[in-house]
């Protein structure tokens, strides 16, 4: 089997998860953390944990490995949303330095995690730096799209091409807009999706001209997400295979346009784990190998 860390939307075979009982771990956390972390409001844990069965159950049924990070003191439970912490590629994990100030720990966390597993780890990047793994995506496996945002700054953006351009990735900046401000969360993830070759989730009215232009120049087909689907996380979907995914439930436009495109929608509760916190299926994971 070939393996690859290159790309978003080949079959999934591995996938590092926080759960949510080892990232929200009590009522008593959530109550002290979400109104400062910004959720929209409490997540109830029982709740909670019985979403996030329901959202890992889908990769138990594809036969996906999973990797859970254990629960780590000084962490928030903002640490669910563990893609942010790290970039995967071919040649190791790219610790980031996480633009939002209460999740600075989780990439060192991370590290320990690889280091434990034989995970081997490409570099990191550094203050003043910032880099974020949901303003990060693979257009093809010599092309990374980035999104400069609040949370990823021109310097982090700097590192990351210092460690990927010498070894043959070019590196695409995506320059996004201002939309809710520093205090939002808004990826690059958050408005695009890639589902397929050259198919991707999008929500057009905040992707910036430039990136929109390179990625019909690319051939890419966009399944639109309507202004009605945005705040409901309709275009944040995981691609656990080509043309195969997951996305929260109550998105029906989106789903149903995936489907017309001839998608294998699967989708979850996502009230507590997703909509509160602002993360949804791509956001929960750090997807390693996938096959090709």
């Amino acid at each position: 089997m070939n393996l690859t860390h290159h790309t978003d939307y080949l079959k999934l075979e591995s996938v590092l998860l926080k759960p949510v009982t080892n990232a929200f771990r009590s009522e008593e956390l959530l109550e002290a953390q979400w109104d400062a972390l910004h959720f929209l409001a409490k997540p109830d844990l029982k709740k909670a944990i019985n979403e996030y069965s329901e959202f890992i159950e889908i990769f138990e049924n594809h036969g996906v490995t999973i990797w859970n990070l254990p629960v780590k003191a000084g962490l928030s439970i903002d640490s669910i949303y563990c893609r942010d912490a790290s970039v995967a590629t071919d040649f190791g994990m790219i610790l980031c330095h996480m633009g939002k100030p209460q999740r600075i720990s989780e990439p060192a966390a991370q590290k320990e995690f690889y280091e434990q597993h034989k995970i081997p780890v490409l570099g990191s990047i550094t203050a003043p730096g910032t880099l974020e793994g949901g303003d990060i995506a693979w257009l093809d496996k010599h092309t990374l799209a980035v999104g400069h945002t609040y949370r990823t700054n021109k310097e982090g953006i700097r590192q990351l091409k210092q460690l990927m351009e010498p070894r043959g990735v070019e590196v695409i900046v995506a320059e996004m807009p201002h939309y809710r401000g520093p205090d939002d969360v808004f990826h690059l993830m958050s408005v695009f999706s890639p589902v397929a070759e050259k198919l991707a989730v999008v929500y057009s009215p905040l992707i910036p001209i430039s990136f929109r232009k390179e990625l019909i120049g690319r051939g890419y087909d966009l399944v639109e997400v309507p202004d009605s689907e945005f705040e409901t996380m309709g275009c944040n979907v995981l691609a656990i295979g080509p043309m195969k995914c997951i996305m929260v439930k109550g998105n029906p436009v989106t789903e149903k346009r995936l489907k017309d495109k001839g998608c294998e929608v699967f989708t979850y509760s996502g009230d507590h784990i997703s909509r509160m916190g602002g993360g949804g299926p791509t956001c929960l994971t750090r997807p390693l190998q996938r096959s090709f």
